[in-house]
């Protein structure tokens, strides 16, 4: 991996011994450089679960992608940086109640004197690791997060600041392999029963708040403020896009 590259591509200029500082660090740096998007699924662009091909897109094509590209990446770029890293299966909480199956969600965990989940690829969520072996609440900011206990599995909880918890997934700590995730990325790239292919998303945090692309809507938040309005037409989107995102489309 060209480390220096990837390094660029989030513009991370801090230091690079493996500690909890270096690692906070780090995610919050891809957070706010790669975006969370699906614009492969639409464009009909196959995507391959191999580190050359993920590098690629992510690096060397400014582009962002979903869970398993972007935690994936992430994965080998913490660990070529000497991180001790483990790739977690999760099942993604249903407005309905219940889960999604085992390997809907890719997150990972990061073994240093205590363990960390890290993740990069679920959207709008935490933004610096969490305690995996901690119960009581850790505050980010105006949100906090929780991870709860339950048939052998963990459960992360987020509360925006409103006062309602809301599930966000649910994981064990089971190690798994990069190939392990494919036939379920294959299910999201495919499936019409997939919410990644019933909607175009690309969404990228700032440093105070977050914009996102959803269809032809532009979703701009900033300290709690929510501005939306509708794009006109294809050409306005792909200039959003570029001027937002820092993606070609």
């Amino acid at each position: 991996m060209d480390t220096k590259a990837y390094l660029e591509r989030i513009h991370y200029k801090g230091l690079l011994h493996p500690t909890i500082e270096t690692l906070r660090d780090l995610q919050l740096s891809h957070l706010l450089s790669v975006p969370f998007e699906n614009l492969s699924i639409h464009a009909k662009e196959l995507i391959i679960l191999q580190e050359d091909s993920l590098f690629d897109k992510i690096v060397f094509r400014q582009r962002g992608g979903f869970c398993y590209e972007l935690n994936g990446l992430f994965a080998s770029l913490l660990r070529q940086l000497g991180f001790n890293v483990t790739l977690l299966s999760a099942g993604v909480a249903k407005a309905g109640g219940g889960f999604g199956p085992d390997f809907d969600h890719m997150s990972l965990m990061v073994l240093l004197e205590d363990r960390w989940l890290v993740d990069v690829g679920f959207g709008d969520s935490f933004r610096q690791p969490l305690l995996v072996d901690r119960r009581d609440i850790q505050e980010q900011g105006k949100r906090s997060y929780q991870l709860c206990d339950e048939d052998n599995r963990f459960i992360l909880k987020e509360n925006k600041g409103d006062g309602n918890w809301e599930t966000q997934y649910r994981f064990t700590l089971q190690p798994h392999e990069l190939v392990d995730f494919a036939e379920m990325c294959q299910y999201h790239q495919t499936s019409p029963e997939s919410i990644f292919t019933q909607r175009l998303v690309c969404s990228k945090a700032k440093p105070d708040g977050r914009v996102t692309l959803s269809d032809m809507r532009l979703i701009e938040t900033n300290d709690s403020k929510r501005q939306e309005r509708v794009i006109k037409d294809e050409e306005e989107r792909k200039a959003i896009l570029i001027k937002e995102f820092g993606v070609i489309y």
